[in-house]
């Protein structure tokens, strides 16, 4: 009995230590160096505006696709600081095309007050949010993580939403809407202006 009480733990060990080296190879990787554009591409026409103002992207002008061109991503967490103004919409792609439009890839919602009442925290045409969590004009922290997974047997993509720390919900896209991507902010109506700075990405098994 002994014998067999010291083998379980010793495999419990060797879990416990796999897990913590899994846990430790996670590192965040910035795509935004606060300075430039650079791994950065504007997609949309002549009147539409991209900048790095005060440290952060700044969209403005007509609809348009900010597109980061570093690779295509499966599994992983992303996260940024976003501020939109009143009246504003934006959106958070990940999935995306290399050249999206609005409707390639998943869109997590920025929006406090504009007139779609689709708001902040939704992930767009499949989980919806209208309570209005952050107020606009207001820098906030935005986090999804992505993986592919089984559940009850079925192939699914999870998708957790986290608003400033707080999780709002996971969804399971059993339709495995979209396989992979880059990700993208968009730049929604010329009434919109937002600020994103600290673009980061984790990227997972």
């Amino acid at each position: 009995m002994l014998l067999t009480s010291l083998r379980l733990v010793f495999v419990l060990s060797i879990v416990s230590i796999g897990s913590l080296a899994v846990a430790a190879d996670g590192q965040w990787k910035s795509l935004f160096d606060g300075k430039t554009m650079e791994g950065w591409e504007m997609i949309g026409g002549d009147k539409s505006q991209w900048e790095v103002k005060d440290g952060a992207l700044s969209g403005s002008g007509q609809a348009s696709m900010l597109v980061n061109t570093t690779k295509a991503y499966k599994n992983f967490r992303y996260r940024a600081e976003i501020k939109i103004s009143d009246g504003g919409n934006s959106g958070m792609y990940f999935r995306t095309t290399r050249r999206p439009g609005f409707a390639d890839g998943y869109e997590a919602q920025i929006d406090s007050t504009h007139t779609d009442p689709i708001r902040t925290g939704s992930i767009y045409g499949m989980c919806h949010v209208y309570k209005e969590l952050v107020k606009p004009d207001t820098w906030f922290t935005y986090e999804i993580e992505v993986r592919d997974d089984v559940w009850r047997g079925r192939e699914m993509t999870r998708i957790k939403v986290t608003v400033d720390g707080d999780e709002l919900y996971e969804y399971l896209d059993f339709a495995l809407t979209f396989k992979e991507g880059h990700f993208a902010f968009q730049h929604h109506d010329p009434g919109s202006i937002v600020h994103i700075r600290k673009v980061e990405v984790m990227e997972l098994p």
